[in-house]
């Protein structure tokens, strides 16, 4: 259930995107210093092949098939009157006890057995 709900939002495109910044800074600070391959990594300018792939994949994910459905909720009004009114007989009902039975019982006897553990 938590993959799904993560692969609703879109969490795996972020889980990929870090993957492919790992790779990226891995490979660029082979050939410079581990600054300049972060300033490579996410200045937009040199995306590697799988941060390509990984915006063509949001791009089409964003798109919609068709367009979206949408549909006008219409209410009629017509204007109406509520008045409450008391009502005009009604039964009253006896009393009951307040007190419990079980409080006019005694305990049992002998007491219940606790459970083995």
């Amino acid at each position: 259930m938590v993959a799904a709900l993560a692969l609703s939002i879109g969490l795996h495109w972020g889980l990929l995107q870090s993957v492919a910044w790992v790779g990226m800074v891995v490979n660029y600070s082979r050939d410079g210093s581990f600054g300049e391959a972060l300033e490579k990594t996410f200045d937009g300018k040199h995306p590697c092949a799988l941060c390509k792939a990984i915006a063509e994949g949001k791009k089409s994910e964003q798109k919609p098939e068709s367009g979206p459905v949408t549909k006008k909720l219409e209410f009629s009004y017509s204007r109406t009157l509520f008045v409450f009114c008391a009502p005009t007989h009604f039964w009253k009902l006896a009393a009951l006890d307040e007190r419990p039975d079980s409080a006019n019982s005694p305990p049992p006897v002998p007491p219940p057995k606790s459970f083995p553990g």
